[in-house]
């Protein structure tokens, strides 16, 4: 068996997948209310759960409350509805506990 073709279909596999792998990364502070408004419900549960490891970290907490993140993304999403111009870091710090 000649190892030319299977040497070619690894190149071509890894060739074909490395775009699959490029890091995507989320500035936080450039993200607005309405931005977040238009964010479907995944990308919302990442921003909260994001939101969680800011504040256990910023309030050196060592428990997670599960009940605190669904909570304080609701009262984020109701603050960013009434004023979709600020900054979500702003809805976050004045929202969030």
């Amino acid at each position: 068996m000649s190892r030319k073709p299977i040497f070619a279909g690894v190149v071509a596999a890894l060739a074909i997948a490395a775009p699959a792998i490029a890091q995507v990364t989320v500035e936080m502070s450039q993200i607005t209310c309405k931005d977040f408004a238009g964010y479907d419900p995944d990308t919302k549960d990442f921003i909260g759960n994001w939101m969680r490891g800011y504040f256990m970290s910023k309030n050196n907490l060592t428990v997670v409350d599960s009940r605190y993140v669904k909570r304080n993304t609701e009262k984020i999403e109701r603050y960013c509805k009434k004023l979709p111009k600020s900054s979500l870091m702003e809805a976050v710090q004045k929202n969030a506990r």
